[in-house]
């Protein structure tokens, strides 16, 4: 999947002559922690997000700093702060730095554009003309309907053993030599051992993802490597109590 896929096509935009207050009527309006900021002939050059207005001397929110810290900062970068806390247009407050995608960006670019700046949002530019927009929401829209999806398989018990093999060995994590898997009417049982405890759960979301399984009896067992203690699968360690 790519932006095109989970954009959204209907971008709220704002001029960026246009006044902080009305860029506010709109984020709120629309639901909305940011706005593409556009010029007279549509083009990108910022983005105003929730975050650029926490910082405001209307309600006093505005950086205080000490007088040192004020003197070895300088008389510009001072003055950036006040009009970033105090200016009334959109331009004086928008971050002009925007990363912007194009339609065809992979989801997986997206995300690591995402993490790696820190945004929650990405333009979507075709031939330098706002064409759309990626939030996070978007992602999890995307997410809920793959989740969504039945995984039919065809095979049987076989096909899935063979699937399920398959992932355990592309995860370098997974001891695959220590595990037997069994599968009986989509039902997998996992038998052996595990040499961390956090394997269980990755091993059986691995199971619980394969298609065609109904469910996953887990019967691993951890050895504790050094005092050698065997420990069992919890739901084994309460039936080993009740008896």
């Amino acid at each position: 999947m790519n932006a095109s896929n989970v954009m959204t096509r209907n971008v709220v935009t704002i001029s960026s002559n246009a006044s902080i207050l009305e860029a506010i009527r709109l984020m709120l309006q629309n639901r909305i922690s940011g706005l593409p900021v556009v010029d007279g002939t549509g083009s990108l050059v910022g983005i105003v997000t929730e975050g650029d207005l926490l910082r405001r001397t209307e309600i006093g929110t505005q950086r205080r700093r000490a007088r040192w810290l004020e003197f070895l900062m300088g008389p510009g970068r001072m003055s950036e702060e006040y009009v970033h806390s105090s200016g009334r247009k959109v331009n004086e407050v928008m971050n002009p730095d925007v990363r912007a995608i194009s339609e065809e960006t992979p989801l997986a670019e997206i995300v690591q554009t995402m993490e790696r700046h820190r945004v929650k949002r990405l333009p979507v530019l075709k031939d330098g003309k706002l064409v759309g927009i990626v939030a996070r929401a978007n992602l999890l829209r995307a997410l809920a309907s793959v989740a969504r999806e039945t995984k039919p398989v065809s095979g049987g018990d076989e096909t899935i053993h063979q699937l399920l093999l398959a992932e355990l060995a592309k995860q370098t994590w997974t001891p695959v030599n220590l595990i037997n898997v069994i599968v009986r009417s989509g039902v997998v049982h996992l038998w052996g051992s595990i040499i961390d405890e956090r394997q269980r759960n990755g091993i059986r979301v691995i199971a619980e993802n394969t298609p065609g399984v109904k469910a996953v009896e887990d019967h691993l067992v951890w050895v504790e490597p050094t005092s050698g203690m065997v420990m069992l699968a919890p739901d084994e360690q309460v039936a080993a109590r009740a008896s």
